[in-house]
């Protein structure tokens, strides 16, 4: 896919806790094509330490209002100044970037997200409930405010959580849930983004079942194109980068 290098414009910066912004972003011309599961090399300025731009995946795409939406944790400098933004501030991308989540061939799909991994999930399961998909969610975080914008993903399909604390959902991790846990899953098909530790079990349990599913690494990615080489995976076909070939492979192609 072609890539752009666009300013977009700050059109709203909500804040969702102390911890994540949701930033919705317009482009004064036509998008294009972005698909689930792809980023964006943000350029940060005004930020004296920040040299590379930062990946962010693509939370949500509006085509008819022109607009994307990037989900942003705030962890140094780079992506505090991002969540400092006014409406009406620039914001330059590269984009989109990466591969893609598949179209499955199955209706019973389940899409799992912990911590900032919820990411990336609602525009799949937007674009799932577009293509005749109800889908199932499955998030997590350490407490009831780690929990993102939950009411746009019930806009979208079913939606489970869990909590480390227990404050609402299950308690403990996404593998506790029963979803997670049952020798009959009810589905064909899981696409998960998170911490690697968590994506791993989700991996394995999928194995087990003869579960097909897909992962979204979350490596460092400084360049976004290939160049720098600091995102490489270990793959059944040896090292790959994680933000040409990926972010989204096929659990068993993986060598973890």
């Amino acid at each position: 896919m072609k890539k752009y290098i666009d300013d977009f414009t700050v059109v709203e910066n909500r804040r969702l806790n102390d911890e994540y912004v949701i930033l919705t972003l317009q482009l004064d011309r036509e998008l294009p094509e972005i698909l689930p599961g792809q980023f964006a090399e943000v350029r940060v300025d005004n930020a004296p330490n920040t040299f590379l731009r930062r990946p962010i995946s693509i939370h949500d795409v509006n085509l008819k209002k022109r607009q994307i939406k990037l989900l942003v944790q705030e962890i140094g400098e780079g992506t505090r100044t991002m969540g400092s933004l006014q409406k009406g501030d620039k914001l330059n991308l590269v984009y989109p970037l990466g591969n893609s989540f598949s179209d499955p061939d199955t209706k019973e799909v389940l899409l799992v997200g912990g911590g900032c991994g919820v990411a990336p999930l609602l525009y799949l399961g937007r674009k799932l409930k577009e293509n005749g998909i109800t889908p199932k969610f499955l998030l997590g975080a350490r407490d009831r405010d780690g929990l993102i914008s939950l009411d746009e993903y019930e806009k979208v399909g079913e939606v489970n959580v869990t909590t480390e604390d227990g404050s609402l959902g299950t308690k403990g991790f996404v593998i506790h849930h029963p979803l997670m846990r049952t020798g009959n899953p009810g589905y064909d098909h899981i696409f998960t983004c998170g911490p690697e530790p968590m994506m791993k079990v989700v991996a394995k349990y999928a194995e087990k079942h003869g579960i097909k599913c897909e992962v979204s690494l979350e490596n460092r990615m400084a360049c976004g194109i290939g160049a720098c080489l600091c995102c490489v995976t270990d793959t059944k076909d040896g090292h790959v980068c994680t933000c040409t070939d990926g972010p989204v492979f096929d659990s068993t192609y993986l060598k973890w």
